[in-house]
């Protein structure tokens, strides 16, 4: 076997494995290394599923829609179950300051091909009817939204990348980025040295301690959210729910049934819990079951099977980092996900493939410059 390939990725998650797979359909030879057991082991076994085109910035809804693209036709074109389900996303609001936010993001969302509209009261408890209607203004609905689950799709992912030709080695950590010159030539493991001529940082919560390994310093940072799921009951709604409205602990907080009954739901701790501890807390329950009833009254009494704590990579600004650095030739970011690395993964990969193939289209030159290294880092994103 041997150990030179064209490009390494660091990291099996929502990123790194998709990307294998795109890669290795084009052709060339990948090797993927994770410090866990199999893939999906970091933040991917701990996503809720959610999958949304529905962001505030060009190069989010573009990846995304071809995401949900790859999502909403994997079985018919792969045949695996990966738990897709069309349920869409909304947005309730209830109060002026979201409205407004919302309204405005409309402009943006529709030119850039998001199938997208603003529903009033009436409309959305149409689309969702057990809302609690005291005071909601309505929301925004779009239907091509949906969710899936991450362990079964990383995994058919994984399959496909494997029946491709890409390999993964699991269990072993990246101890160096190796080079030649200005230009990465490998990387070093405390199993071996591996050369490859593209070296594809993908390592979730761990990409900034894997650019330190080449002296680079970015800006990501893990920070600790909460997840719950439910026992299983029949369908009595479709989209996700969203409330971006900040509470005492929470900036905002979202859930929905899925594919096979259960509710999952999750909360945007305020202020951060910075560090990578996912141990599991007695506040959180208590806080989100609050939101829960309020936007939602019949869930009082609904059964909670399990929670978790998972790892979000954060950006100052809620935008990933993706792109070439400038140190180190042929060495390529794709980190700083923010939590959505699932439903950005497979249109990100495509995008790094035609990155690595000096294949980029002048679409794909202006969505990486909203996700550039460099910027300022001076905006922030407004649907985190």
């Amino acid at each position: 076997m041997t150990n030179a390939y064209d490009v390494i990725i660091i990291g099996a998650g929502s990123v790194g494995t998709p990307a294998a797979m795109s890669l290795a359909e084009a052709g060339l030879r990948t090797l993927v290394l994770d410090r866990f057991a199999s893939c999906g082991q970091g933040s991917n076994k701990r996503a809720i599923g959610g999958l949304r085109a529905t962001h505030s910035d060009p190069a989010k809804i573009r990846i995304s829609l071809r995401s949900l693209q790859v999502f909403s036709g994997w079985k018919d074109r792969h045949g695996d179950n990966i738990e897709w389900r069309k349920g869409g996303y909304s947005f309730v609001v209830y109060r002026e300051e979201e409205a407004r936010t919302l309204r405005e993001l409309l402009v943006v969302q529709k030119r850039y091909g998001l199938n997208i509209d603003w529903l009033d009261a009436a409309d959305l408890l149409r689309v969702i009817p057990d809302l609690n209607p005291d005071g909601l203004i309505g929301g925004t609905y779009s239907p091509d939204d949906g969710h899936a689950s991450p362990l079964l799709a990383i995994n058919a992912f994984y399959a496909r990348a494997r029946r491709l030709g890409a390999e993964f080695r699991f269990n072993e950590t990246v101890t160096a980025v190796t080079r030649s010159g200005g230009r990465v030539s490998g990387v070093r493991t405390d199993r071996g040295e591996y050369s490859a001529r593209f070296v594809i940082n993908a390592a979730g919560p761990w990409a900034a301690e894997i650019a330190g390994l080449s002296g680079l310093d970015i800006p990501v940072r893990p920070d600790s959210h909460e997840g719950a799921v439910t026992e299983p009951v029949a369908r009595f709604f479709e989209p996700m729910v969203v409330d971006i409205r900040p509470a005492e602990g929470s900036a905002n907080f979202y859930f929905y049934q899925h594919d096979t009954g259960q509710l999952l739901f999750c909360i945007t701790p305020d202020p951060n819990i910075w560090g990578t501890d996912v141990r599991e807390t007695s506040s959180f329950l208590p806080m989100v079951s609050r939101r829960l009833i309020e936007v939602m009254p019949r869930l009082k009494n609904i059964r909670v099977r399990r929670t978790w704590r998972g790892l979000y990579p954060m950006t100052p600004d809620g935008f990933p980092i993706v792109g070439r650095v400038r140190e180190l030739d042929g060495y390529i970011l794709a980190v700083g996900m923010c939590g959505q690395g699932f439903m950005l993964g497979p249109g990100l990969a495509e995008l790094l493939t035609r990155l690595v193939t000096d294949a980029l289209t002048s679409e794909d030159l202006e969505t990486l410059s909203y996700l550039d290294p460099y910027r300022s880092f001076r905006g922030q994103e407004l649907l985190k």
